[in-house]
Order: C-alpha cells, then sequence, then structure tokens
C-alpha cells in the first residue's frame, strides 16, 4: 500500500458533532530531499494472498524499523513510499504490499521476477517503536511496520491488534501467534474460528475498560481507520500525545 505521513488533525465542529480532517501533502511520495536512490535486484516476490504480495529485495542499507523506502522503476520524485516489514538484522529488505486497482506502481510491483531491477530510497520515517510496553494497532497490509518492529526484537511487552476482511489477511500470524501469544489480537467480522474476534477490531476496542494511560499506542492502517480508532482511544482516556499514526491510502 501507498504510505502517507499524517502532517496534523484538525477537529471542527459541523451540526452538533465533532469531525475530525486529516490532512496530507498531495505530493503521493513525501520523499525528503536527503533521500538517495540505489539501484537494487529482485529476491524473491510472492504472493501471498488474493492481491496481496511480499517482495523481497537485495539490501544496501540500515534502517530503523518502522521506517519506509521510496519505490520506482526509475530514480524520480514520484516514487511510492512503502513501509520496510523485515527485521533490522534480515539479510533482505522485505516489502508487504497490495495491488491498487489503477495504482502507479503496485501492479508493476507485483508482475516483479527474481533478478529484476528497482530503484530504492535510502530509508526514512519517524513511525518507530523502543523496548517498552505498547499498543500496535493496525488493519491490512498496515501491519507492515509491526512486522519490521518485531522481526528486529521489539515484540516484548507489546499488544498487537490486527483488523483483516478475511482469515486470510492476517500476514505474519504463526510468527506472531508463537511469541506474542495471548497478546495477539486478530478481528475479523463474520469469522467464528478460535483465536479470531467476531468482529471490526473497533468493536473489540470498546469492549475494552482500563486502557493503560501512560502507555504508547501506535496506529497503522487507513485513514477512516485511523480517525475512529483515536477517538475511541481519546474517550478512553488515553492522551493525545501517546497516540502516534502513518496512514496507508
Amino acid at each position: 500500500m501507498n504510505y502517507y505521513h499524517e502532517n496534523c488533525v484538525n477537529s471542527c465542529n459541523k451540526g452538533g458533532k465533532n469531525i475530525k480532517k486529516l490532512i496530507v501533502s498531495d505530493n503521493p511520495s513525501l520523499l525528503p530531499s536527503s533521500a538517495e536512490f540505489i539501484k537494487t535486484k529482485v529476491i524473491d516476490n510472492e504472493q501471498i494472498a488474493e492481491g496481496v504480495f511480499l517482495i523481497s529485495l537485495e539490501r544496501h542499507f540500515d534502517f530503523d524499523p518502522g521506517q519506509v523506502t521510496g519505490i520506482h522503476f526509475k530514480p524520480a520524485p514520484d516514487a511510492r513510499l512503502y513501509s520496510i516489514a523485515s527485521g533490522i538484522n534480515d539479510e533482505h529488505i522485505k516489502i508487504l504490499f497490495d495491488i491498487q486497482p489503477g495504482g502507479f506502481i503496485s501492479p508493476f510491483l507485483a508482475e516483479r521476477k527474481k533478478g529484476d531491477n528497482l530503484f530504492v530510497t535510502t530509508p526514512f520515517g519517524w513511525f518507530t517503536c523502543y523496548e517498552k510496553p505498547a499498543w500496535w494497532i493496525a488493519t491490512g497490509t498496515g501491519i507492515a511496520p509491526f512486522a519490521s518492529m518485531f522481526f528486529s526484537g521489539l515484540g516484548k511487552d507489546k499488544i498487537l491488534i490486527h483488523g483483516g476482511r478475511t482469515a486470510g489477511s492476517f500476514f505474519f500470524q504463526e510468527e506472531f501467534a508463537a511469541v506474542l501469544q495471548e497478546n495477539y489480537i486478530r478481528c475479523c467480522p463474520g469469522e467464528n474460528r478460535e483465536g479470531i474476534y467476531s468482529g471490526r477490531l473497533t468493536a473489540w476496542l470498546e469492549e475494552q475498560e482500563n486502557l493503560p494511560a501512560d502507555q504508547a499506542f501506535y496506529l497503522c492502517g487507513r485513514a477512516e481507520m485511523v480517525v475512529e480508532v483515536r477517538d475511541i482511544l481519546i474517550r478512553k482516556g488515553i492522551p493525545f500525545k501517546n497516540i502516534y499514526s502513518e496512514i496507508y491510502f
């Protein structure tokens, strides 16, 4: 999925309702001026669910878990940004993405084969986590930055809540479940399987009481989910300063 960095949240009253509006840059890539392009090769490209791929690339840089890289078929300012999904000690850079209808890069990426060339930028971003108790909340391929954090050894004292449309959309679930155990919550409307909450991620959150106001909450997914989850957390007493978000489109 394409990534957008959230610049700010505006609140306004309209018709007696408090409406939050996300403001994002018109630039689809948001590449910083310091980003440099590096030519790399595809190591593997696996379709792991319908319309969802995990592409592995040669690694040419270090990164912090949660950072992003720009991807293009040539060095160009309209590169699309994707969260890195691999750990800091992994041999290759892995990118989790789904095909966006009418997308600029994702259909092209889905067709890449081993040995094909791509251009990636040096990593950047501030959606990073530390070795402290925290909540990771994601939908769909928004799980990617949390996968990077998890595979980098930051899973201790974390609670991961992942919302998916189907039971097959919980990417990396075997690895998460083995380590996080009861702290790994999968939410999927209409699913009645053991270990899966039958409902939306937001419904699960609404049912929770006494959320820890002194812990950080990291949100990654589509704008609508991020706004809705943020409203729930604030209503339940989580300070705004403890909520960090990254928007996927």
